[in-house]
C-alpha cells in the first residue's frame, strides 16, 4: 500500500512530541527514547524524517489562531482583513508591531523546530548515510532557514542537534547563513530522487529543492544563477502545465475549466492528473488514515466568507442529486478578503484564473424552500421591511440573487477564491479543512524565470515566460473571441511590478504574499495600491523596519549571556 506523506504511527507522534514542543525554542530537548539520536537503523531514519514533515505541517496548521494565516496577506497589495481574530492586526497596522506579537514568535519558533528535527535527523542518517536522505533533511534545513533570512535577517544558525539549554547563541550574519542554505539546498538538488522515482509521491523530491533554490539566488542577487537552475527545472520535461481538464469534476460532467481544476480535493496530485505539482503537502482524514493532518487547518475558514450569517443562506444543503453539499465551499469564517485591486483592478476580461470557477463574485439564496419580505435603500442595501430607510419593499427567494445589507461586504458576502473550497458531510460545520497545500508548480517556475531573466536583461524573455502562463489563461477567451492576441505581452510591458501583478492572478490564495514582497523589497510600495478602508481604518505605519520582522522579545531574553540587538525600529 503506498505510503502518505502523514501516514504517522504513535511512534512518530511520540518523537515529534519528544522534538518538538519544549518552549524555549531554540534550546529543544530530546528526552523520549524514540528521539532520532536513538533511533539509528532504517526505521530510526525513517522516523525522523517523517518526524520533520510532521513539524513542518504544524507550522501553517495553528488551529486556535486562524489569523495566524492571514497575517502573510493582509497588509499587502492582495488582502484586506475580515472577521479579525487579533494576531494579525500588527500586520496592516503596522505601528503595533512589536518584539511581543505572537505571530512573530510562532514563526521563529515552529521553524527552529523543524531545524532541530532536521539536524536529529542529520545526526541519525550519519555521514556515510544515504544521500536521498541526507538530501531529503537538507531540504527542510535550507527551506526553513530561507524562510528565517527572509523574515528576519540575522539569526542564529545551527548545523547540528540542540541537545540542552543554552543561553549564549549568536545571531549570524545573513551573508553567512545564505551561504548555508546554498550549500544545503544544492546537496538536496543533486542527490534526491527524481519526481518520477519516489517511492511515495509525498517525499522530497530534486525539483522542489531546485525550485527553493532558484527563489534563493534571486534573493540574494544572483539571478544568473537562479535563471540556469530554473531552466533546468523547466527542461527537465517531467513537468508540464495543466492545459486540459481532468479528474473529479470532468469525470461527474460538472461544469469547470481546468486552472479550478487544478484545486479540487482528489486532483491535487501527480497521481490524480496534476501534471505541474512540483510539491503537494499531503493531508489525509484521520478517519482513514492516521495522523493524517496535523492540528486543523484553518485555510478554507480563513479564505471563504462567513455568508452563512446572512438570512436565507446555508453553508450545507441536502441536494436530491448530490445529497449533503455546499454550493461555496464549505462553511467560512472570512478573516479576510482580497483587496479592492485584486477584486476590481488585476484581472483582464478573459482571463481564465478570474472566471466563475476560480473567483465566486455572486450569490444566490440557497438555503431550501427559503423567503423573506425585505426593504431596499438607496443605495440598494437590504434593510428591514418597516425601515423608515427602505425606498423598495421585496420578496426574495430561493436562488434569488442575495441583496447585500451594510456591512456584509466586510466578512459574509465579497469575491473570494474557490482553491480552499472544502466541505466534508461528516463535519459540515467545517472545523478542519482536508485538502493539500499547493506548495509549489510549475506555473510559479515560469514566473520565477521571468524575474531571474528580467534581472539578467532579459525583457524579452522574461515576456515569453509570462505569455506562457497567459496562452493558458486566456486560451478560451481566444477561441471565442478568435483573436490569438488576447492577453499577450511583449517586452515593453514587462517590470517587476507587472511580474509582481502576474504572480497575484497566478498563485492569489497559494503564494505566502508577504515573503513574496519581503524577499523582493517591495512591501511598502505594493502596499499602497491597497487603500481600501475596514473596521480597523486602512493599512498605516508603511516604514523601512517592517522590511524585517522583529527577534521575539522572549528569545533576546532566554539567550542572556550574549546581548542581541532587535532588527532596526524595534525594541
Amino acid at each position: 500500500m503506498k505510503r502518505k506523506l502523514l501516514y504517522l504511527t504513535i511512534g512518530i507522534t511520540i518523537l515529534c512530541n519528544a522534538i518538538s514542543c519544549s518552549n524555549d525554542f531554540l534550546n529543544e530537548k530530546p528526552y523520549s527514547s524514540y528521539a532520532p539520536e536513538t533511533l539509528t537503523d532504517d526505521a530510526g531514519v525513517e522516523a525522523a524524517l517523517k518526524g520533520i514533515h510532521y513539524t513542518f505541517g504544524q507550522l501553517w496548521t495553528w488551529a486556535d489562531q486562524q489569523g495566524w494565516l492571514c497575517l502573510w496577506q493582509v497588509g499587502t497589495d492582495v488582502c484586506s482583513p475580515g472577521g479579525i481574530q487579533g494576531v494579525e492586526i500588527p500586520f496592516f497596522k503596522y505601528e503595533d508591531l512589536n518584539a511581543e506579537n505572537a505571530g512573530v514568535s510562532y514563526m521563529w519558533s515552529q521553524c527552529y523546530r523543524i531545524i532541530n528535527n532536521a539536524n536529529n535527523a542529520l545526526k541519525t542518517i550519519g555521514e556515510e548515510g544515504d544521500p536521498q536522505k541526507t538530501g531529503e533533511a537538507l531540504f527542510f534545513r535550507g527551506y526553513t532557514y530561507n524562510m528565517l533570512a527572509t523574515l528576519f535577517g540575522d539569526v542564529p544558525l545551527l548545523t547540528e542537534p540542540t541537545a540542552s539549554a543554552r543561553t549564549d547563541f549568536e545571531r549570524t550574519p545573513v551573508a553567512q547563513v545564505n551561504e548555508q542554505i546554498v550549500e544545503d539546498l544544492k546537496y538536496a538538488s543533486e542527490n534526491l530522487p527524481d519526481i518520477n522515482d519516489l517511492v511515495s509521491e509525498s517525499r522530497a523530491n530534486k525539483y522542489m529543492a531546485m525550485q527553493a533554490l532558484g527563489e534563493v539566488y534571486l534573493r540574494i542577487g544572483k539571478p544568473d544563477l537562479a535563471e540556469h537552475i530554473l531552466n533546468s527545472i523547466i527542461n527537465s520535461q517531467k513537468l508540464s502545465l495543466v492545459q486540459s481538464r481532468y479528474g473529479v469534476h470532468q469525470n461527474q460532467n460538472k461544469p469547470g475549466d481546468y486552472f479550478n481544476d487544478m484545486f479540487i480535493y482528489g486532483n491535487q496530485r501527480r497521481s490524480q492528473g496534476n501534471t505541474e505539482a512540483i510539491w503537494t503537502f499531503e493531508l489525509e482524514y484521520t478517519k482513514n488514515v492516521t495522523g493524517g493532518f496535523t492540528n486543523a487547518p484553518q485555510h478554507r475558514r480563513v479564505w471563504v466568507p462567513a455568508y452563512h450569517n446572512v438570512p436565507g443562506m446555508a453553508y450545507e444543503v441536502n441536494d436530491p442529486t448530490e445529497g449533503m453539499m455546499s454550493f461555496y465551499g464549505g462553511r467560512g469564517n472570512g478573516r479576510m478578503r482580497p483587496s479592492n485591486w485584486v477584486k476590481y483592478q488585476l484581472y483582464e476580461e478573459g482571463d481564465m484564473r478570474n472566471s466563475e470557477f476560480n473567483i465566486t463574485r455572486e450569490f444566490h439564496y440557497n438555503a431550501p424552500n427559503w423567503s423573506a419580505t425585505i426593504g431596499i435603500d438607496a443605495n440598494g442595501f437590504r434593510v428591514a421591511a418597516d425601515s423608515p430607510n427602505a425606498v423598495e419593499v421585496r420578496t426574495v427567494k430561493t436562488g434569488d440573487r442575495v441583496i447585500n445589507a451594510p456591512g456584509d461586504t466586510l466578512e459574509s458576502m465579497f469575491p473570494y477564491t474557490r482553491k480552499w473550497d472544502s466541505y466534508d458531510p461528516a463535519d459540515g460545520w467545517g472545523w478542519t479543512c482536508i485538502k493539500d497545500f499547493p506548495m509549489m508548480r510549475l506555473g510559479e517556475t515560469y514566473l520565477l524565470r521571468a524575474e531571474a531573466r528580467l534581472k539578467n536583461g532579459d525583457a524579452s524573455g522574461a515576456a515569453a515566460d509570462i505569455n506562457i502562463l497567459r496562452d493558458r489563461a486566456f486560451s478560451e477567451a481566444r477561441i471565442e473571441t478568435n483573436d490569438p492576441n488576447i492577453g499577450k505581452v511583449s517586452a515593453g510591458d514587462i517590470d517587476m511590478d507587472f511580474i509582481l501583478d502576474e504572480r497575484a492572478r497566478e498563485l492569489f490564495a497559494e503564494e505566502n504574499r508577504r515573503m513574496t514582497l519581503m524577499r523582493t523589497g517591495t512591501l511598502i510600495e505594493r502596499a499602497q495600491l491597497n487603500t481600501e478602508s475596514t473596521i480597523k481604518g486602512t493599512i498605516s505605519g508603511l516604514t523601512p523596519r517592517i522590511l524585517l520582522l522583529p527577534i521575539p522579545l522572549s528569545e533576546i531574553q532566554r539567550n542572556k549571556d550574549v546581548q542581541w540587538e532587535n532588527n532596526p525600529g524595534y525594541l
